[in-house]
Parts: structure tokens; sequence; C-alpha cells
């Protein structure tokens, strides 16, 4: 048993198939197979179920899994006090944001990073907010710019702001006049998944007003929901900086929701009982720093908290 193996293992159980374990570790399936087998051969048990499906894991699975997560977390927490006592060598951070946020502050952090804090090496991760939690726990990244981020004992976070969202369409005869709550989910709409935090809020809102939410296209990506917007399939219910430029160039129309309006609270958050970093203030000033972006691109739809 090695470090690789159970690397390998905790992310084939975390991407639930072969396949995406193998996109997100940049191995070829059959090499990530052949650890996997490895492993079970090592320690003598299956510790696999292998499905058209996926994969799940066996009772034995489970408790390597959870063995495996906690001694890979000790590892990083180690490196990174050991690379501590170096003083002036290079700080790793790995920062995560949502592929909304990403466009409009993601370039103003990494550049404010590399000037304000050279012993900094950045590194970006872009997902939804809810894939972005589940890789915060994990330990792949060390903190995350996301939404509505559970309150949960592990975690520390900081709310940053609220935005507003908006229902987005071809241009119309509207002109960006609100449209009320209930009216918005009489549309065709294009959603993310269930778990996303723009679903869970349009959801959350829908079960208190007692009306329905129907979701016809559902869809991970915001550029494809985008893409069945401007293909007059669809309208989509999203963050305004999302669309914001496709707005400025006349090519999608934004109109606030309102009766009630539907807010999220952007987060930066990190796991509670990590080691801190010699450059954490840094960091945060910066993401800070880049809420001003945030505040002119949303104007009225931006709320302080």
């Amino acid at each position: 048993m090695n470090l690789r193996q159970l690397r390998y293992f905790v992310s084939v159980l975390d991407a639930g198939n072969m396949t995406k374990a193998a996109d997100r570790l940049h191995v070829a399936q059959t090499a990530l197979g052949m650890q996997i087998r490895l492993l079970e051969e090592d320690v003598g048990v299956e510790l696999l179920v292998r499905h058209s499906r996926g994969v799940t894991s066996t009772p034995a699975g489970s408790l390597l899994y959870e063995r495996a997560s906690v001694i890979l977390k000790l590892i990083e927490q180690v490196r990174r006090e050991v690379a501590a006592l170096g003083g002036e060598s290079t700080e790793s951070i790995r920062l995560g944001t949502t592929p909304a946020l990403m466009p409009v502050i993601g370039p103003e952090i990494a550049v404010t990073v590399r000037e304000r804090l050279p012993k900094v090496a950045l590194s970006m991760v872009e997902a939804m907010s809810h894939v972005l939690f589940e890789h915060l726990t994990r330990g792949d990244v060390d903190f995350i710019l996301a939404y509505d981020v559970p309150d949960q004992p592990q975690i520390t976070r900081t709310a940053l702001l609220q935005d507003d969202l908006v229902l987005v369409s071809l241009p119309g005869p509207h002109r960006a006049k609100p449209v009320a709550f209930a009216d918005a989910l009489e549309e065709t709409l294009a959603m993310p998944e269930p778990g996303d935090t723009v679903r869970a809020a349009v959801a959350k809102q829908a079960a208190e007003q007692g009306v329905e939410l129907r979701v016809v296209y559902e869809v991970r990506s915001v550029s494809a929901m985008k893409s069945l917007v401007s293909r007059g399939a669809a309208c989509s219910i999203l963050p305004y900086f999302a669309v914001a430029e496709e707005v400025r160039n006349g090519l999608l129309e934004a109109r606030p929701i309102t009766l009630p309006a539907v807010r999220r609270t952007l987060y930066l958050a990190y796991a509670a009982q990590r080691p801190r970093f010699r450059n954490e203030a840094g960091l945060t000033g910066a993401v800070r720093n880049s809420l001003r972006m945030l505040f002119d691109v949303l104007g009225p739809l931006a709320h302080q908290v």
C-alpha cells in the first residue's frame, strides 16, 4: 500500500466511477484500474463494487476511504508545516471559485496576488459552489469563494456580500423590467442540478411561495444554459454577473426578480482546523479587494452584509 494508491482510491469513490476519476487525476483508466487492483491484492479484500453506473465501496472499502482521507489530509498538513519552517520559501495556496465568478474577479485576484504576494504560488480551481464545498471538506482546496456555504463546525466562513438572481432571456419588449417570481417560474427554464446553490435558492423560494418549480433543461454548465437561452429554447435564472457581458452587447436580457427577490450569500470559507498560511491575510485582502468589481457589475442587485 502506498500514498498514490490511497489517493487514487479516494478519488475513485469521490468521482463515483473510474472514467471521471481518471480524468481528474490525468492518468489512463487502465493505469488507475491496475493501481486499485494492486491495492485490493495488498489488503486481501475487495474494496469496490463495480456496476454499470460506476463504483461503490464495500464495507471494507468504506473503512479504508475514511482512514485514507484522514491520512492524505495529515500528510498535506505536515508538508505545509515543514515548508513553513523555511521562512521565505514559496507558499502554495489553492483557491476555488465558481464558473460565473471566475471571469469577473479571477484575473483581479491572480494579478493582485502576483504583485503583492511574490512568495505565494496561487492555484485557482473552478467549480459549482456545492462541488467546491466538497473539495474543501476533502482538503483538495484551501479556500473557496462560493455561495451559501453550509454552516458546519469544521468550516470557517465569512459572508462577503449578497446578490439577487435575475431571469435571463432573449431581448424582448420588457426592456429588463422587473418580473414577479411566480411569473418567472412560468417560463421554460434551464437550471443547474438540484445540488447547485442557484437551484436550491429558487427551489426554497418556490416552496415558501407555494408555487411549482418546473425545470425543463437540467444542465450543470453555465455556458450551456446561456446557449439554450441564446437559441430561444429556454430562459434561465442566474446571477447577473454570469451574463453581464452578453447583456452589455445586447445578446441577452436580464430582468430583476421581485415579489420576492431570490437572494444568495457569497462566502469566503476554509477548513477550521487546518494550519494557517503565512500569507493568509494577504490572500483574504486580495479577495476582498476584488469585490469592488462585483459591486460595480451588480449595481443595485448587490447588498452589503
